[in-house]
């Protein structure tokens, strides 16, 4: 059973990098529960549904990603579960062009949903990309 519920996980993952890749706010919006929190670095929390739409517009008005998710751990636990994964990849910055490597580490809080994993909590803080 939770070999099944890890792939799922997984899956929202990819359909989530996915998001970010392509800056695709709504998408990334549909994958997160009704009340969910993206808590983005050095900006302001995205809280419930319409909170998070703004935050992930204004960042993708800001930057453009090129990264790939590498999945650390996934744990589930009846209707709750986290992922520990990092990225790397690029990052473009729309004020000036500039395009920089990009990697991060993040937390993710999932809750099953109407039979369904969505994002209930998501966090990232930037690191250093390797050479």
């Amino acid at each position: 059973m939770h070999k099944e519920e890890k792939k799922k996980i997984e899956e929202l993952l990819s359909t989530y990098q996915k998001s970010l890749n392509t800056s695709d706010s709504k998408l990334a919006q549909s994958l997160y529960t009704k009340d969910g929190v993206f808590m983005p670095t050095e900006a302001t929390s995205g809280i419930g549904s319409e909170g998070i739409l703004k935050s992930y517009e204004f960042v993708f008005s800001q930057i453009q990603l090129n990264i790939e998710f590498h999945i650390e751990e996934i744990e589930v636990e009846g209707n709750m579960a986290f992922a520990i994964t990092s990225s790397k990849g690029t990052v473009k910055i729309h004020a000036n062009g500039v395009e920089a490597p990009e990697a991060n580490r993040e937390l993710f809080v999932f809750e099953k949903v109407d039979g369904e994993w969505k994002i209930a909590r998501y966090m990232f803080n930037k690191t250093e990309p390797k050479k």
